[in-house]
């Protein structure tokens, strides 16, 4: 848990500090893979599943055609025959900011206000008995876009990317179309098949 709680920190604190406001959380190939093999693809459509929960058809679709363009850039072939299916997830949910209840080596203030920033103050002072308490220092959505890709006729997972964001203002990042274009650039960035040279 400690190390899921780690990783979603330094996930925020790429998305924070970096200029895309994309982190690319994952990016990996499984069971030796070589995905230069396939010359086609296939994108899973809604009526061969469900849509995400969280996920509107318009998203899908604009989802898809960013996936359709970044594979077509790498020389596939889009078609309903091709074993290689990539499948899209959505995920969105809450998640909490925490920071330790004080710095290292700190004694209570008792002096005159203000007060310097470490909050909240407790009656007595809670670092002598919670040596690593932690306190919220505020609440956030995440968004996780992913997409799988699968030898379907093996039933073979053969690659996996997922992208993370802060969402805000009624998840808008996922459903406007330039911003679904930079998280699917994000999600490819680390694919292992490279753009042509005439699409660079």
């Amino acid at each position: 848990m400690k190390k899921l709680f780690i990783s979603l920190l330094s996930v925020l604190g790429l998305v924070v500090t970096s200029c895309s406001p994309y982190a690319l959380v994952n990016s990996e190939s499984y069971n030796n893979a070589d995905l230069a093999d396939y010359k086609t693809f296939h994108i899973v459509s809604p009526e061969e599943g469900h849509v995400p929960p969280g996920m509107q058809w318009v998203t899908y679709y604009n989802i898809a055609a960013a996936i359709r363009e970044q594979m077509v850039e790498r020389g596939y072939e889009e078609s309903d025959d091709s074993p290689l299916w990539i499948n899209i997830g959505l995920t969105v949910r809450n998640e909490l900011q925490t920071a330790p209840v004080a710095p290292p080596n700190y004694y209570p203030y008792y002096g005159p206000l203000p007060v310097p920033p470490y909050s909240p103050f407790f009656m007595y002072p809670r670092q002598y008995y919670y040596s690593n308490a932690q306190v919220i220092t505020g609440m956030y959505r995440e968004g996780v876009l992913t997409m799988d890709f699968v030898n379907i006729d093996k039933k073979l997972p053969l690659y996996s990317a997922s992208v993370a964001t802060i969402l805000s203002n009624g998840e808008g990042r996922f459903r406007n179309l330039s911003g679904i274009n930079e998280a699917v650039q994000e999600l490819f960035s680390k694919f292992p098949v490279k753009v042509l040279p005439e699409y660079k």
